[in-house]
């Protein structure tokens, strides 16, 4: 149960209340069968629920996937970002966002997406930042990887707590915020690769939020393009440059001057059943909490 979200009056298209970004590059085989997954989750919601699919400088048809996605309830937008890196393509989705309510989910749809409705139940509830954690006691996950990449991802959860203590899980692709807070934190993201949850974590809690982590219902897809054997030194290197990003003055830490924006500049083009154009382009300890079914 959760209140009703806020939406825009008058007699006109309501102003999204949610919206879903979704990073995707070289997505063609799984983005459709994602997007339907999460179509059916929102259905569940009130009206006014939007999504923005970043193509994240696809060589493959990923963007041709979701031109031709049939127009529905649910806008999806596309947002083209030529600057390569998960953390630049879900950072340029957020600063293309206006709604109240922001969050955002892997492409193949590994966390389940119903676990959006207890999402947005704590977020009109008053939490800022909700985190899927395929570590909660409640969480249903199937774990197919490899025994390296279980050990590897045990150490880079070792090494995140130098930055973001107390959450168990920083890299499910389930996460979702207060708007005007997932902007600020995004806007001073310096890492763009695949450990730039940490950094964004660690910025909503600079910005005075307490993250709470959920259960959720996780299965491995095949198709991943993070590579143990080619991501995982630089994914340790950024855990490196955003330890030392979160404790510059935050004039120095400013994107905008160091040139960030002028690199990752992310451009939308209209889709049937889209939402119009757009352009897109801290650390304390977290109060933890896990919130239970």
């Amino acid at each position: 149960m959760y209140a009703e979200p806020p939406l825009r009056p008058g007699t006109g298209p309501a102003r999204p209340w949610l919206e879903i970004v979704i990073p995707a590059r070289n997505e063609e085989r799984r983005l459709a069968a994602g997007l339907a997954k999460l179509s059916a989750a929102i259905s569940a919601l009130p009206v006014s629920v939007a999504v923005v699919v970043i193509d994240s400088a696809s060589e493959d048809r990923t963007g041709e996937v979701v031109r031709r996605w049939p127009a529905g309830s649910v806008p999806v937008r596309l947002v083209r970002c030529d600057r390569p890196g998960k953390g630049a393509a879900v950072r340029a989705g957020l600063l293309a966002t206006t709604a109240p309510y922001v969050g955002f989910c892997d492409a193949d749809m590994a966390a389940d997406p119903v676990a959006i409705l207890s999402a947005v139940g704590l977020l009109l509830a008053g939490d800022r930042v909700v985190l899927g954690s395929r570590s909660h006691p409640e969480s249903d996950v199937e774990d197919r990887h490899t025994a390296i990449r279980r050990v590897g991802a045990a150490a880079f959860r070792a090494a995140t707590r130098a930055i973001v203590p107390g959450i168990g899980d920083t890299q499910c692709g389930f996460k979702f915020f207060d708007g005007d807070l997932a902007r600020a934190a995004a806007a001073r993201l310096r890492v763009s690769g695949f450990a730039f949850d940490v950094e964004l974590i660690a910025r909503c809690v600079q910005l005075g939020a307490t993250p709470v982590e959920i259960p959720v219902r996780w299965r491995d897809v095949d198709g991943s393009t993070f590579s143990v054997w080619r991501h995982s030194l630089s994914s340790f290197a950024e855990l490196a440059v955003a330890w030392r990003a979160l404790r510059l003055r935050p004039s120095a830490a400013d994107p905008v001057a160091s040139g960030w924006l002028a690199d990752g500049q992310a451009d939308s083009e209209d889709v049937p059943g889209g939402a119009g154009k757009a352009t897109s382009g801290c650390a304390g300890r977290p109060a933890r909490r896990q919130h239970s079914r």
